[in-house]
């Protein structure tokens, strides 16, 4: 198992946290120097908060413990392709890796309808690693949407 599979599979692990919560099952932790600083899962529905996604979650609870909102040196590991509101964020805590899981044909930022994460007319880029585990990731998405139907 690689480094980047290790840290997604916790990642994995927060999205099931969210499965089992009724919420959409996307996971994400923040890593520095081998140490996984925040994670979060989605809470939209039961924080009744259209902000409370994975990374947004793991990128605050990982800032309160470096109490430092810069990011530099530290990776962010999530099961989807960060939306817009999420790229930004990761761009704005100068996060120096991005690995996801899943792409986002509908909402994706990073690769699917742009790259936010990589502007050159933004102030920070972002390395961006795609596709780690991901049918393990897209797989959990599936199952929820078709539990819904």
């Amino acid at each position: 198992m690689t480094v980047h599979e290790k840290y997604m599979q916790e990642a994995i692990q927060e999205a099931k946290r969210a499965l089992a919560e009724g919420e959409v099952p996307i996971g994400a932790v923040v890593v520095l120097d081998g140490e996984i600083l925040g994670r979060g899962h989605n809470r939209r529905e039961g924080e009744k908060d259209p902000t409370a996604h994975a990374e947004m979650i793991a990128i605050r609870r990982a800032s309160r413990r470096l109490g430092d909102w810069r990011l530099t040196n530290a990776d962010l590991y999530v099961t989807l392709e960060p939306c817009p509101m999420c790229a930004g964020a990761i761009v704005n805590a100068r996060l120096k890796t991005l690995v996801y899981g899943a792409d986002d044909p509908k909402a994706g930022a990073v690769f699917s309808l742009m790259n936010l994460v990589q502007d050159q007319r933004l102030n920070h880029s972002v390395e961006v690693i795609r596709g780690v585990c991901r049918e393990e990731c897209a797989r959990l998405l599936r199952e929820f949407f078709k539990q819904l139907r």
